[in-house]
């Protein structure tokens, strides 16, 4: 018989983070891993609408870093784990500043802030971006200063924000998108 999906443990309010601490589910750690899982859903859609084959992949492996972050987030920082979480690796950073580089030599310079738009799946992007941002916020709210590991998960969440916003100029330039100028209207 196939496990049940359902446990009902959780129809309290409460669950518990790798390590047995029950917390609330509106605790600040569920709320930054849970919008995590968002971002990483998020990216699956976006994967799923460019088809260029390498930014395909390099999604797919966004995507597997920010599980690695999820699960990094749902440990209680007060406990010791016996459960092997993955890691996130420098090299984890500097893939997308790389990545962040190819798409930018492609790209005509930046003169202008520009409105997200243009075409259905760079709108998903900058939504994508926009998430990441958000995530990154939550996850400041739950630094230690002194956790090299969640200093990790802050640059690679703000670079991948940075890569996102790149991909979706690269995707609007390869779909024929018009960039659109923020004109302000000043009086």
């Amino acid at each position: 018989m196939a496990m049940k999906i359902y446990t009902k443990v959780g129809d309290n309010g409460t669950t518990s983070l790798i390590g047995g601490t029950k917390v609330y589910k509106s605790n600040k750690r569920i709320e930054a891993y849970g919008t995590v899982d968002e971002l990483n859903s998020h990216i699956g859609l976006c994967r799923d609408l460019i088809d260029i084959p390498h930014h395909k992949n390099t999604l797919k492996e966004i995507q597997d870093r920010l599980f690695t972050i999820g699960s990094a987030l749902a440990c209680d920082p007060e406990k010791e784990t016996k459960m092997r979480i993955p890691d996130l690796l420098d090299t984890d950073v500097e893939m997308l500043e790389k990545e962040m580089d190819q798409m930018n030599a492609e790209l005509p310079e930046l003169q202008f802030f520009i409105m997200p738009g243009g075409h259905p799946t760079v709108s998903q992007l900058h939504i994508a971006r926009c998430i990441c941002r958000r995530t990154e916020r939550l996850v400041v709210d739950l630094m230690h200063p002194e956790e090299a590991s969640e200093i990790l998960i802050l640059k690679y969440l703000n670079r991948l924000s940075d890569y996102l916003f790149v991909l979706a100029r690269l995707i609007a330039k390869h779909l024929n998108a018009e960039e659109i100028a923020w004109k302000p209207r000043v009086k």
